[in-house]
């Protein structure tokens, strides 16, 4: 028989022989034919002389007839065996007879095996080739040819046979020649492998290998491999020579170098190369897991197999499918795993599943387990899952024995689908590997597995270490895994409704709770579950109680580790809702809950720990509650407590104890603090009540911050941060609106849409945020998560945040600022806002005694939380003042401070004092605009669709703009807003355009700040735009966040240049762009080409001269000075002038920043408006009125302004009528505003019905405006009227023609009035040129005419040693034509200083410098010079600076360009609020004719006085209160008293019945003591007496707010005021605290403040107050009597005027006597010093005589009043000059005056 099969072998093999010639790449035998030269020496006689075996000994070739020829074995688990045909039933024989030899392997068990073997080495070659013959029987499996190079890790498949012999009578042995192919030194690998048989005498054998004469060995390199290291039968052998114990094989840890050891059992197999030992465990039923590809299967299975795999996603990637090709009724394919030793607690495997078709039915893994018999389900899928891969997570958890996974699939005869396994991992699996040292305190070193495991593992009920000896030695009382019963826990049977059930395997309803216990994981434990199916309903709840134990912080003298207890749950299911863990130290309730999580969880065991704080004893309670429907199983297991003490009594009943309370004295160690002062906790340190809770720790442990808010908060690990929920108020109501803390993973059915599923912080459902479940309370709902008191903030404190709302019904999410009980919202945002994270900012600022809120509002209904996370306060700590000197890039502020020269005159207090937004120091900054009151310098461009508004924050449509602007940050500031609603539409643009800069301008930049915020906002571009392009600098589209941000642009040009913004409407109109506080740097120069006045260019007036209506003419300085130069009143029209209203609004002027204007109008006895004017008494007269509008905010003010007035005169006033409706609410006032003050003249609030005159003296001043204000004070309604405005007596020398305005002014021989720094400059502006006689020469003052050598000396001027080069003197026209012609003196003989820029470069710099040091000072020094440029378009800069010891040096003026041949009268205040020289620098143009020269330089004798440095003060005092709708500043104990003490009301509005705050706990002081948070006990008398007496003002905290009579008491429990007779009379009528009957034999320390003195009465302590303070505390400012009103009626006009010419005559005479003092420090007498009268006097800040008594100089300087009065809305801009470089303002052609018919 085997003789007949060898010769039909040989008949399907051989061929005939060919009689040709042969080809030269064939092999010609010895007698003749030709054979391919593939067939030499291939162990096979191809030639019939069988000369082609003849010589082959250069040839590598084996036929393993005596051993393995040099091919090597280098695994000796991973073994061919040599075997011959009479040895073995298949295969019969060998490849040539029946005694030969050959390699097989074979599976005894129907297990996995692998064999490799191993080729010489090669070098490299492309034409090499292998031949060899194969034979697979009948089972599953592969045979490999492999590459193994030098540089590869691991071998390179390039072929690959897995289909059995198809003919095995006839064709048992296949040829195959494999071409080989490596550019490097090369193995060949052939490899075997079984993954499956169910007969044992099935074979994979190889024979006959042979490699052709390409393939050359290489036997100089080739490594001998060392003889196998003989190993233990128990033991496992390595490649590297090595053994390990055979338990180690298979534990997911590679013991062996090369981890051979898992070789055959892969903790990852994606099936490309193998199976990883993976293999059918029931074969020959037609219906069986194999290993495949989809290019692999054949066409008539192909819908048995995925179109592609998951790993590579092609269709030749490798799975492991279902292969049915058999109908039999019952079939079952199992996948069995290799056999794996053990795993660790955390062990879970994945993989990707693919089950698709209608009948393709179910699959499930299960788990055996060495010596159990049950098998433990893992895993189950049903029915069809769709056409794609599905991930799979299965927890294995810990098993400690031997263990297999099954996957099995089940066919009833009707299968038809496809199904699928790729990507099988296992992750956490293995143990802890052995060392020799824990990392940390805080591990547990095994004893006998040498691994470390973490402390709280312990005694948990699990086998960590491997070896049990982190569960030896464990209390078994405080370990619960439910395996014999409950322990010690019991069940509550009084407040729950239904108890924990003990199960063992899965629980009854499918597809909801586990499958397995935790303990052991698998079917054989215990565990505890609710049961959520009938007769269970919605939220009933079962709660588990554990035994007592002893409090956590008294646990004896002994360190002990902290008190934890650990559990595992499990919370899977679609309708899963809460389970919680609760900590109670009565013996019943629930107490305070610790943990809760709601919602699915996965089908996963999860372990938890939970710290344990308590200073009583307490118990644990767990509680399950079901959810709405009843797949909502809850699992708990392996419930243990580590480091706590049992105890073995019962805890308290919640009965309140009828005995004595004990005393107890504070162990506080003793300390020397002052009651103003803060008491560190471990240091004792004193530091300052204002320190505490202002983000920087001035106590060296911190303490003074440990109450506070933390500056950054994610709320991780469910803190708050020192946050505190103050609204809805403790406790809190059962399903309130509430803020609370919040986890993804803790999201349940139904919420899914409402909140993040990832937090903000880390992204993953593990992170904690806050958010406010509008699950719970009803429509409109608030909620406020408020900070503590924050002390103070820095000028830059900045508050971010992010928010997440999305939902269909979402609600609204504010910021609001509080200050005492005055609350204003800074921002908000509304609606549903998409389901991702946005981010928010408030810009806080400079703050003292604030507490920031957030406010949810819950929507319409439950669709939508408000969630924050990430909160951070930026740079809010007050700045630190060192001794260091500022840098160069740095300005010094008043008080001592460093800020970046970025941050100047920004419109934003940087330095705390507002020293570096001085409007004197930011004399060189141009072009600044915050618009408050107008658009500046900007215009609005007439080409364009519509134009820019300027608004106040707060947009009447919440979600459309800011809440504030970024000004003020309150919302009264305005800014410039972009209105998109109708008549606008999409694509409408509006533009407006900025001043002309210079190109000259270096280093110049723009910075503004945007808010762009809501989708569909629409565009904005901020485009420079020059005579001959227009330049898109920037472009902004969309959403750009709900915040103002800044931008920045860095601006250059070769031309004169101009900024436009252009905004563009969106789709959603209903949103704005805003901009605010546009400034640029001091690097833009303003350019000196403006467009020329028509009246400045015709007519027959002299150049520079304006023409009157009447043909006369008038200069420019004569306008507004209440005289009429022209005859006709034309260069009085404008100015807003005397007026009856009846020809228009006389030059008075609206702003258009209000929200509505004072509009002219007539009569009407219809209306609330007055029935008719006063000038003509009847309804056609006019009048200007306050109308009502539709819409309005109560706080709005409408303003009309006059012109810029020169002069007036000492008896100057200004008579006007009024009307104010009996239904009108609302206030009037008139302000007078000059350069550095603004005064309120006169007000009026109370309703006539009548027309009222008033007059109100003007008195003397120069440049001033004249303001009439109205205000809404409580609606929109209007009513206020003025008519009839009329000017007595204000021409200047109306009177008194020597009368001054200013005390600081020069008084002429002949009497004229001219300001200080016009003396001695130069030139002459007295009539009788006694300003420039005796003058003295301040150091820096010079006419050149000095030689060349002797003027930096004589003039102390000296050439900056750092510049590029250096100013020249000169005489007459030096060169280039360009320069000036003779100097400036009046000779013209004399010489100047200048730059010849014929030799420079374009841009040099020559500096010159003073060499006196100017004391500090602001506003008061000025430097007078006259400067010559005259040359090319190319003309370069002039400026001045001032130079302090350190910082950045100060531009305090520049120009450029040509300004003609001629020269020009410069005067420039200095200001710097160091010490500082003066610079005076030139820089040289782009061409030699850009010559600049200097001359008659001077300083005022007020640069060598100085002043002190004034910064200017906040809005109100931090212990003030500021009025809500009109600037005033009352007490803050004013504050809501129950009298009205602001004009507009505000102070007793919104006044809340208690404090805000939460109580800290009162433990450990006496009876009629209250404990702070920091321990301290202060006497219960200070409890509510509206005096913070805690460090955190926590003494106050939920008082009623009340005013009580001095002596009596504010109860806080009755709100109700305690007599004094009520004190101390041994009957309690105060509790919690016994206020009434605290302190009553002793006054405590510190009680009566401002100075009052205390005395103990026979009812307690009283305290006698000094004057002005009243109080039981002596803190309460006293209220003055109410000043009458400066009112004269319609009947008693002369009457009054008789009154008050007495009351005017004696205060002029006071006055006079008062200018007399001053008047003595002149340095010349006047000749009639009677003449001087200035009622400003006693107003003067500062007696600079004091300052330097030493110098014979006469201080003069601006009055700055004491009383403080508010800027706003007239905050001082910068001025741009068209016509003088000293000119004071220029005419706004923005204001205009409103015309209105109806009311």
């Amino acid at each position: 028989m085997r003789v007949r099969v060898w010769v039909s072998f040989l008949a399907c093999v051989l061929r005939s022989a060919s009689s040709t010639p042969c080809l030269p790449e064939e092999f010609a035998c010895v007698r003749g034919g030709c054979v391919s030269g593939e067939h030499l020496c291939d162990f096979r006689e191809n030639c019939e002389d069988g000369s082609d075996e003849t010589n082959c000994s250069q040839f590598v070739r084996c036929d393993f007839q005596n051993g393995f020829c040099g091919f090597q074995v280098q695994n000796e688990h991973h073994v061919w065996t040599r075997g011959s045909g009479l040895l073995l039933p298949s295969p019969e024989l060998d490849h040539k007879n029946v005694t030969g030899y050959y390699l097989y392997i074979r599976s005894e068990n129907g297990e996995g095996v692998t064999a490799e073997i191993y080729s010489p080495l090669f070098q490299p070659s492309v034409a090499c080739r292998l031949t060899f013959y194969h034979h697979i029987g009948q089972l599953i499996g592969d045979l490999q040819v492999l590459i193994q190079s030098t540089s590869l890790v691991e071998p390179q498949e390039i072929w690959f046979q897995s289909t059995p012999n198809s003919d095995r009578q006839t064709c048992t042995w296949m040829r195959s020649v494999v071409v080989l192919s490596s550019r490097e030194k090369f193995k060949v690998v052939i490899r075997g492998m079984i993954f499956n048989s169910s007969d044992p005498y099935e074979v994979i054998a190889i024979d006959d290998l042979s490699f052709s004469q390409g393939c050359v060995p290489d036997l100089e390199n080739e490594i001998k491999a060392p003889p196998p290291t003989q190993c233990h039968s128990s033991q496992f052998h390595c490649d590297a020579n090595e053994c390990v114990d055979g338990v180690k094989v298979c534990d997911f840890s590679p013991d062996c170098p090369s981890g051979e050891d898992e070789a055959n059992c892969s903790a990852q197999c994606d099936f490309e190369s193998d199976s990883c030992g993976w293999h059918e465990l029931a074969q020959g039923d037609g219906f069986e897991w194999v290993r495949g590809s989809a290019n692999g299967v054949s066409i008539d299975y192909l819908d048995q197999t995925p179109p592609q795999d998951h790993t590579t996603s092609t269709s030749e990637g490798h799975f492991m499918l279902i292969f049915k090709n058999s109908s039999s009724f019952s079939q079952q394919a199992v996948l069995r795993s290799p056999t794996f030793q053990h795993s660790g607690s955390d062990c879970i495997m994945t993989f990707w599943h693919y089950n698709s078709g209608q009948s393709v039915g179910a699959a499930e893994m299960y788990l055996s387990v060495d010596g159990l018999d049950n098998v433990t389900i893992l895993w189950r899928t049903l029915y069809d899952q769709g056409n794609q891969w599905h991930p799979v997570i299965v927890q294995i958890g810990r098993q400690t024995r031997p263990f297999q996974l099954s996957i099995a699939k089940l066919s009833l005869g009707v299968y038809e689908g496809v199904s699928a396994l790729d990507d099988i991992m296992f992750h956490n699996c293995s143990l802890p590997e052995a060392v020799e040292m824990c990392p940390t305190p805080f591990h547990f070193h095994c004893s006998r597995s040498k691994a470390c495991v973490n402390y709280f593992q312990i005694c948990d009920l699990i086998d960590d270490c491997g070896d049990g000896t982190d569960e030896e030695n464990c209390f078994s009382d405080l370990m619960c895994d439910f395996e014999e019963g409950l322990c010690s826990w019991t069940q509550d049977h009084v407040e729950d409704i239904f108890d924990w059930t003990r199960i063992q395997g899965p629980t009854p309803t499918f597809n909801t709770g586990p499958l397995k216990d935790h303990t052991r994981a698998n079917v054989d434990g215990h565990f505890l579950y609710i049961e959520s199916s009938v007769p269970q309903k919605f939220k009933d709840t079962a709660v588990l109680i554990s035994r007592p134990f002893l409090p956590t912080h008294c646990r004896g003298p002994e360190p002990k580790p902290p008190c934890v207890f650990r559990f595992h749950y499990h919370m899977f299911g679609q309708h899963v809702f809460r389970l919680a863990v609760y900590m109670r130290t009565r013996n019943s309730g629930r107490g305070n809950l610790l943990w809760v999580r709601y919602g699915d969880q996965g089908h996963f065991w999860h372990r938890k720990i939970l710290q344990i704080h308590s200073a009583h004893h307490f118990q644990i309670l767990v509680e399950g509650a079901v959810g709405d429907d009843f797949k909502g199983d809850i699992a708990i297991d392996d419930l243990s407590f580590f480091g706590c003490q049992p105890y073995e009594g019962e805890l308290p009943s919640t009965e309140p104890s009828t005995s004595a309370p004990m005393l107890t004295l504070s162990t506080a160690p003793p300390h020397s603090c002052h009651p103003g002062q803060f008491v560190c906790t471990t240091t004792r340190e004193c530091v300052s009540l204002s320190q505490v809770c202002d983000f920087t720790a001035d106590c060296s442990d911190s303490s003074d911050e440990e109450h506070c808010v933390k500056e950054y908060c994610d709320f991780e690990g469910d803190t708050l941060c020192g946050w505190y929920l103050s609204d809805p108020a403790t406790p809190v109501p059962l399903h309130a609106f509430r803020w609370q803390t919040g986890q993804g993973k803790s999201i349940h059915l139904g919420e899914q849409n409402h909140r993040p599923a990832n937090d903000y912080t880390l992204g993953s459902p593990e992170g904690w945020y806050i958010f406010a479940d509008s699950s719970d309370g009803g429509y409109g709902h608030p909620t406020d998560l408020s900070t503590p008191l924050i002390k103070i903030t820095g000028p830059q404190c900045t508050l971010v945040f992010w928010y997440h709302m999305s939902g269909f019904t979402v609600g609204t999410l504010q910021v609001f600022i509080r200050s005492g009980t005055v609350i204003h919202e800074v921002w908000s945002q509304s609606g549903n806002q998409g389901n991702n994270w946005r981010r928010g900012e408030v810009f806080i600022g400079f703050r003292h005694n604030i507490q920031v809120v957030l406010r949810a509002k819950r929507g319409i209904s439950y669709m939508g939380d408000v969630v924050v996370d990430d909160v951070t306060f930026v740079d809010c700590g007050p700045p630190l003042t060192t001794n260091l000197p500022c840098h160069n890039n740095e300005f010094i502020c008043a008080n001592g401070h460093c800020i970046s020269e970025d941050n100047m005159c920004d419109f934003i207090d940087h330095c705390g004092d507002g020293s570096d937004e001085n409007h004197y120091i930011c004399k060189g900054f141009s072009g600044r605009c915050n618009f408050e009151f107008d658009l500046c310098s900007w215009r609005q461009r007439q080409d364009d669709d519509f134009d820019w508004l300027i608004k106040a924050g707060n947009m009447l449509t919440p979600g459309t703009g800011p809440s504030t602007d970024h000004t003020l940050r309150n919302p009264s500031g305005h800014y410039l807003y972009l209105k998109g609603s109708f008549p606008q539409t999409t694509g409408d643009t509006a533009q407006i355009m900025g001043p002309l800069f210079s190109h000259g301008s270096k280093d110049c930049k723009m910075v503004f700040y945007l808010h762009m915020s809501g989708d569909g906002i629409g565009t904005l571009n901020v485009y420079m735009i020059t005579n001959s392009n227009h330049s898109l600098f920037l472009n902004l589209t969309g959403n750009q966040g709900n915040y103002w941000s800044r931008q920045e642009l860095h601006l250059s040009s070769s031309e004169n240049f101009r900024i436009m913004f252009e905004g563009k409407v969106g789709i959603n109109t209903r949103v704005h762009i805003c901009l605010d506080d546009i400034t640029f740097s001091a690097g833009c120069i303003l350019s000196r080409n403006f467009e020329t006045d028509f009246n400045l260019i015709t007519g027959s007036c002299p150049p520079g001269s304006l023409r009157c209506n009447n043909g006369n003419c008038y200069k420019p300085e004569q306008t507004c000075d209440f005289t009429d130069n022209c005859g006709d009143g034309t260069d009085e029209v404008d100015c807003g002038t005397s007026c009856t209203f009846e020809h228009g609004c006389c030059g008075w002027k609206s702003s258009p920043a209000d929200t509505f204007s004072w509009a002219l109008g007539v009569g009407s006895a219809h209306m609330i408006r007055p029935p008719h004017d006063h000038t003509l008494e009847n309804e056609s007269g006019h009048f200007v009125y306050m109308a009502a509008t539709p819409i309005g905010l109560k706080g709005d003010k409408a303003h009309m302004r006059s012109s810029l007035w020169k002069e007036s005169s000492a008896t100057c006033k200004l008579a006007f009528w009024y009307y104010i409706s009996e239904k009108a609410t609302g206030v009037i006032r008139l302000f007078l505003k000059t350069e550095n003050e603004l005064r309120e003249l006169w007000s009026e609030q109370k309703m006539h019905g009548e027309w009222r005159k008033a007059e109100v003296p003007l008195r003397k001043f120069r440049n001033f405006f004249l303001i009439f204000e109205v205000v809404r004070t409580r609606d929109v309604s209007g009513g206020a009227a003025l008519d009839d405005l009329e000017f007595i007596d204000c021409a200047p020398r109306a009177v008194h023609p020597g009368s001054c305005p200013a005390v600081t002014d020069f008084v002429c021989n002949n009497g004229d009035c001219i300001e200080y720094h016009l003396e001695c400059d130069g030139k002459t502006d007295c009539a009788d040129e006694s300003d420039e006689l005796d003058c003295m020469c301040v150091p820096g003052a010079c006419n050149f005419d000095k030689p060349d050598g002797l003027w930096e000396e004589t003039c102390q001027l000296s050439q900056d040693p750092h510049d590029d080069f250096d100013w020249d003197i000169g005489y007459g026209r030096m060169c280039n034509g360009t320069g000036p012609s003779t100097d400036h003196s009046p000779n013209e003989a004399g010489g100047y200083l200048y730059v010849n820029s014929s030799a420079q470069r374009e841009g040099d710099i020559a500096r010159l410098i003073t060499q006196q040091e100017f004391p500090a000072s602001i506003g008061v020094c000025h430097l007078r010079f006259w400067f010559h440029m005259y040359g090319s378009y190319q003309m370069g800069a002039l400026k001045v600076y001032t130079v302090g010891r350190s910082g950045i040096p100060l531009l305090v003026w520049a120009t450029c360009g040509n300004h003609g041949d001629s020269w020009h009268y410069a005067n420039v205040i200095l200001s710097n609020v160091s010490p500082f020289r003066v610079s005076i620098q030139a820089e040289v143009g782009a061409d030699q004719w850009t010559d600049i020269a200097v001359d008659d330089v001077s300083f005022t004798r007020e640069c060598l006085v100085g002043a002190p440095v004034t910064p200017i003060p906040q809005t109100c005092h931090m212990e003030h209160f500021q009025c809500l709708y009109q600037f005033e500043c009352i007490p803050l104990s004013w504050r809501c008293d129950g009298e009205v003490d602001c004009l507009d009301h505000s102070d007793e509005e919104m006044c809340t019945s208690v404090i805000p705050g939460t109580l800290p706990p009162q433990t450990g002081c006496e009876t009629g003591e209250y404990s702070c948070m920091n321990s301290i006990c202060i006497p219960a008398l200070l409890r509510c007496d509206s005096v913070l007496d805690c460090p955190s003002g926590e003494d106050e905290y939920g008082c009623p707010i009340k005013q009580c009579n001095n002596g009596e008491l504010v109860c806080e429990a009755t709100a109700d005021c305690i007599a004094y007779q009520s004190r101390c009379d041994y009957i309690v009528d105060c509790s919690p605290f016994n206020s009434d009957e605290s302190s009553c034999h002793e006054c405590p320390f510190g009680y009566c403040l401002n100075e009052g003195k205390c005395v103990v009465k026979e009812n307690g302590p009283v305290c006698s107050c000094p004057s002005l303070w009243t109080g039981n505390r002596c803190h309460i400012r006293e209220k003055p009597l109410t000043p009458t009103t400066p009112v004269i009626p319609d009947s008693k006009l002369y009457t009054a005027f008789s009154i008050g010419l007495s009351v005017a005559m004696i205060l002029l005479v006071i006055a006079t006597g008062v200018i007399l003092f001053f008047l003595l420090q002149r340095r010349y007498l006047i000749r009639d010093s009677g003449l001087i009268e200035n009622e400003e006097l006693d107003s003067s800040a500062f007696d600079l005589q004091k300052e330097l008594p030493s110098l014979a100089v006469r201080p003069r300087r601006p009055v700055h009043p004491q009383t403080i009065i508010s800027v706003y809305p007239w905050r001082e801009e910068p001025k741009v000059s068209f016509l003088e470089e000293d000119k004071l303002s220029f005419s706004n052609p923005h204001y205009k005056c409103s015309r209105s018919s109806e009311a």
